[in-house]
């Protein structure tokens, strides 16, 4: 893998003449103009969320459309008014019932097709919006082509008559009336707003309409039941396995006859807490991943989750103070870790905003001490599936506390760069922030990144600070690492990566909304038959 960089010229040109022209009006387009993930905000709390992408928007009007033709494709000259309700019931109910299923595994964390297909869970978790309010909507004309005849034979004392005295009919409603309080519940404004509540009450209702479903489907007049009934069951089995490996692979991350996880919560500037999760096992963490964290003083029912910033690997004779020639490290390989006789600490900074982040922050700023240790539990890795090691050139912007995700990749890349097994030969870090103070987030990993031989080499580093207290502060320490007043002209930046572009080229953004929109729109100017630019943004809409 190891090529050098006037080798990769081969790479650095697009072999298809449509794919640079794809990327730029399709896969990397917004739905409309530039807007992304910039949300549409109207207070601190709440937003009207976010629109999606083309390639996103196209895929969801295959869904919808398919749904519509499947529920509407009827005899429509059927003089028989009650015989095409009932046709619509049917089919309505049935395609409700179907997507659920997708529903179910687009939820999960430990949706396999993740990793199969290398779709992020922000992709699956638009689509499982969609589909929840398909669903509704289908549930919702099933009962009321089922209402419509009903009335008509015996008017509103035989609607409510069924409901109140049939199981049938009651757990049908009753399971519309939970998709209908879930389809309310899940507008934007009120989600964001008051998330931590929505989670909880979206998950009770969900139970709720499945076990009705499920009611439903068996106390048909069929026999066996409805045909959507093992599908119900498909449903619940889903449902309990992935809750299942949730919860099995939590006691395997945080447990082990060395110890529970603890964390370490330091109060940073700028209304950040740096976490340390002292793991009590060796746990393999790739760059780019993201774990979800709960602390049992804080918040024991909440967990949230959070990029990481920074892996450490400790053999346990540091840990014990045991001498090293009792171990046989003259027969490992230079950076090999023991994995058995080793522990891993996984870091991460989080940002102070509402609700749990902002209690965890007091809460380690009211202990006065630099630092408080917590029980706390980690669940994860996830995702980590977009690799940058065949990429000539790599191009990492971060914003705030975005500099998480992309300071996860720059040990492992300048590692590889040193040892000859990845084809990187430059990397470009743009971190934007508010003031000089968020330094102090990632200073001691970022001075042990600083110190790595070959880093001069291959790695460059660009630092905006926006709204300096001193100006006398941006001071540039070398030619590889750089400070500026104010932000950036993103297009400026890439193009000028561009022009110096070895091999092929990724480009990365993770932070505001506002910023990734900014680098997805520079990313599809620069595309052309003479380059290789790949984009990857790092997000979680919810």
């Amino acid at each position: 893998m190891a090529v050098p960089a006037e080798a990769q010229e081969y790479w650095k040109r697009a072999q298809s003449n449509w794919m640079p022209w794809l990327k730029r009006n399709i896969i990397y387009a917004p739905f409309w103009k530039k807007r992304h993930n910039r949300e549409f905000r109207f207070s601190k709390a709440g937003h009207m969320g976010v629109l999606p992408s083309r390639v996103h928007s196209i895929i969801l009007f295959i869904w919808l459309a398919s749904n519509f033709v499947y529920m509407f494709v009827l005899n429509w000259r059927n003089a028989n008014v009650f015989s095409f309700a009932a046709e619509v019931r049917g089919r309505s109910g049935t395609l409700s019932v179907v997507n659920m299923v997708p529903l179910i595994i687009f939820a999960g964390r430990n949706n396999p097709l993740i990793s199969w297909l290398k779709i992020s869970f922000d992709t699956y978790n638009l689509l499982h919006r969609w589909m929840g309010r398909l669903s509704v909507i289908e549930a919702v004309i099933h009962t009321i082509a089922w209402m419509y005849v009903r009335h008509a034979d015996g008017g509103w004392e035989a609607v409510t008559s069924r409901i109140f005295h049939k199981a049938f009919e009651a757990s049908g409603m009753l399971g519309t009336v939970a998709l209908v309080f879930i389809l309310i519940l899940s507008l934007s404004p009120i989600r964001h707003a008051f998330y931590e509540t929505f989670l909880n009450v979206h998950i009770i209702l969900a139970l709720i309409t499945f076990v009705c479903t499920y009611i439903h489907c068996v106390a048909s007049v069929h026999p066996g039941g409805l045909p959507q009934l093992p599908w119900m069951m498909a449903i619940f089995v889903l449902w309990f396995a992935e809750r299942l490996a949730r919860v099995l692979r939590t006691a395997y991350m945080n447990w082990s006859d060395r110890g529970l996880t603890e964390a370490v919560c330091e109060p940073m500037p700028g209304d950040c807490t740096r976490v340390t999760m002292h793991l009590p096992r060796y746990v393999d963490v790739k760059p780019g991943t993201h774990c979800y964290l709960r602390f049992a003083k804080v918040s024991p029912w909440e967990c949230h989750p959070f990029s990481v910033a920074w892996v450490d690997h400790i053999p346990i004779h540091d840990k014990l103070g045991l001498n090293n020639s009792d171990f046989d490290e003259e027969k490992q390989p230079m950076n090999a870790v023991d994995r058995k006789n080793s522990t891993t600490s996984v870091s991460f900074v989080i940002g102070a905003h509402t609700g749990f982040t902002r209690k965890l922050y007091d809460t380690a700023r009211a202990s006065g001490a630099p630092a408080i240790t917590l029980r706390a539990a980690l669940e994860g890795p996830y995702a980590g599936h977009h690799e940058l090691d065949s990429y000539g050139h790599a191009v990492l912007f971060a914003g705030a506390t975005g500099i998480t995700h992309q300071l996860s990749y720059l040990k492992p890349l300048i590692e590889g760069y040193n040892a000859g097994t990845v084809a990187t030969r430059r990397i470009t870090l743009v971190w934007i922030v508010r003031d000089y103070e968020a330094l102090e987030w990632v200073r001691p990993w970022m001075d042990t990144v600083l110190r790595m031989p070959g880093r001069r080499d291959i790695l460059r580093i660009q630092l905006f600070v926006t709204r300096p207290k001193n100006p006398r502060e941006i001071v540039s320490a070398s030619s590889t690492v750089q400070m500026f007043p104010g932000r950036p002209s993103v297009a400026t930046l890439l193009c000028k990566e561009v022009e110096e572009q070895k091999g092929a080229m990724c480009v990365t953004v993770c932070g505001p909304g506002a910023l990734a929109d900014d680098v997805r729109h520079a990313v599809r100017q620069v595309q052309d038959e003479d380059t290789v630019v790949d984009f990857v943004e790092e997000s979680f809409t919810w």
